[in-house]
């Protein structure tokens, strides 16, 4: 039977003496470091695609589409962009997606050139960004205190995830918004028939991912990119 609470534990029961002991073990295993990278990934993140997809709806309704303001896409709040499995794959795997902003390219007066302005606008948005925080982090460098660094190591990180964003999806394989910009050079018909089979391609564009093709070109870019941004702030 289970006494009053002893700070020697002399009167702990064999089950909160197991439970207490789980905990100083449990609480001895956390790797803070860890725990301040997977926060800053997140973060970074949530930053990147919401600037993403935010332009994508803008760049739309400057052209004339209406569509992403009146289901709420023209918004800095991540909730109204994150698709979860998307986010969970982009954490885990460094691939992810979030959710599509509705584009309804009968507003635009030209609709394969409106398509290509309104995807190109998304990875565009992506490498600002990227500059916007490399600019940041060099104003901040010399500051000193915790917080000071956690806000340093976030732009860092938004920078990089950013130009990987804004490269990988200039990868012209449908969905991806470079696939959009290389179908204008299409005739309407091989466009429109493309168009129509368009989310068959992320079927195709997973097992790529999954195969890891592409992998060391792809980080290479990134990393040049980065490098280059990095010299030109």
């Amino acid at each position: 039977e289970s006494g009053a609470f002893c700070p020697d534990g002399e009167n702990l029961t064999s089950l909160e003496r197991f439970m207490l002991h789980y905990l100083q073990n449990l609480f001895q295993a956390l790797d803070v470091s860890s725990l301040t990278d997977a926060v800053l990934r997140v973060a970074a993140v949530f930053l990147c695609l919401t600037v993403h997809e935010t332009c994508h709806g803008l760049a739309a309704y400057a052209l004339g589409d209406p569509t992403a303001k009146r289901e709420h896409r023209l918004s800095l709040n991540p909730l109204h962009h994150i698709d979860w499995v998307g986010l969970a794959c982009m954490l885990v795997l460094g691939f992810g997606w979030a959710k599509p902003v509705p584009v309804d390219m009968r507003y635009f007066k030209k609709p394969k050139q409106g398509m290509a302005l309104t995807a190109l606008a998304g990875p565009v948005s992506n490498f600002v960004l990227a500059l916007l925080a490399l600019l940041c982090a060099r104003l901040v460098y010399h500051q000193y205190g915790a917080l000071w660094d956690f806000i340093f190591d976030l732009l860092l990180t938004t920078a990089y995830l950013s130009v990987g964003l804004g490269l990988f999806n200039l990868i012209p394989i449908s969905p991806l918004d470079g696939s959009k910009v290389l179908f204008v050079f299409l005739p309407d018909s091989a466009y429109e028939k493309l168009m129509r089979y368009e989310k068959y391609g992320m079927i195709a564009l997973l097992i790529l991912v999954w195969l890891g093709v592409g992998d060391n070109v792809l980080n290479t870019a990134i990393y040049n990119v980065y490098a280059a941004m990095i010299n030109f702030v």
